[in-house]
């Protein structure tokens, strides 16, 4: 991973836990000692879900990465894990800590993951991972032949940063979806937005909005209405806060305040981003 010293740096536990969109510490505690060679134990759960149909499983890989925003993987995740194969990727599947605090392991590396793929998936989080080699390489081959290159929140900015988004819609969390438009994407303020082959979803909570409209495309609506039932998403907020707009002034200003400085990082990161992605993927004029 690039950690060129004029990249920021911050606290994904201060920052991003709301935001979703600024790079963070390196992982540590748990997971390193993991990787030390410690025996970790499996407990497994007792309940498996029969598939929810009878056809062919479509084969997702949804990429893991360290300081990854928790809910950007696990709503999309709840919603096709009953109806499709799909692959936690990571470099390695060692234990690491999510955004919130939470740990998780990827179930496949990023070598062993299926080369077609019907569904590939970018959660946010952790933006550092834009300056990463190994793994923007990895998207832009993937994603060069899966049936769908799909994200939720932050992940657009990363498949930007891979070159994939080049002449496409798109969305992102609400203080990141300028950012798109530097990777030759056109931001659209929705919660979840379809390009032909590309389907991405808004801040962190519109991931499950995005993986029935995903699931629809890739097993019909019903598939997906029967997602939407077993996960009884119905959803009626208790507050009208959850976009800067229905938030208002005063809510918004608290949220700046609480930001400080830091809102303004994730510009120079995806300018220099921009500027390699044409290592990933050729640049569409």
């Amino acid at each position: 991973m690039n950690t060129d010293e004029t990249e920021p740096n911050l606290s994904r536990r201060k920052f991003v836990s709301v935001t979703a969109i600024a790079s963070g510490v390196a992982l540590t505690g748990v997971a390193g000692q993991a990787s030390a060679g410690s025996k970790i134990k499996l407990q497994e759960s007792k309940t498996k879900l029969p598939p929810m149909h009878k056809n062919k499983k479509p084969e997702v890989a949804m990429l893991l990465y360290p300081g990854v925003t928790l809910l950007d993987l696990a709503g999309p995740q709840a919603v096709l894990a009953p109806s499709c194969n799909v692959h936690i990727v990571w470099k390695n599947t060692d234990l690491m800590e999510t955004d919130s605090g939470i740990v998780m392991k990827a179930t496949s590396t990023l070598d062993e993951c299926p080369k077609d793929l019907d569904v590939l998936f970018v959660p946010g989080g952790e933006f550092s991972i834009m300056r990463d080699d190994e793994v923007l390489r990895f998207l832009a081959d993937r994603g060069s032949r899966a049936r769908y290159v799909t994200s939720v929140c932050g992940g657009s900015i990363v498949l930007g940063a891979a070159g994939l988004l080049q002449g496409y819609e798109a969305t992102s969390h609400w203080s990141a979806r300028d950012k798109l438009s530097l990777f030759g994407a056109k931001p659209v303020e929705a919660r979840v937005v379809r390009d032909r082959n590309r389907i991405s979803g808004g801040g962190v909570t519109a991931g499950i909005d995005f993986g029935l409209v995903l699931l629809a495309e890739l097993l019909g609506e019903d598939v997906a209405k029967m997602s939407q039932l077993a996960l009884e998403y119905d959803p009626a907020p208790p507050f009208n806060a959850g976009t800067p707009a229905k938030a208002g002034p005063a809510i918004m200003g608290k949220m700046q305040e609480w930001l400080g400085p830091m809102g303004n990082v994730l510009t120079p990161m995806c300018v220099a981003a921009a500027q390699d992605m044409g290592k990933y993927t050729p640049i569409v004029n």
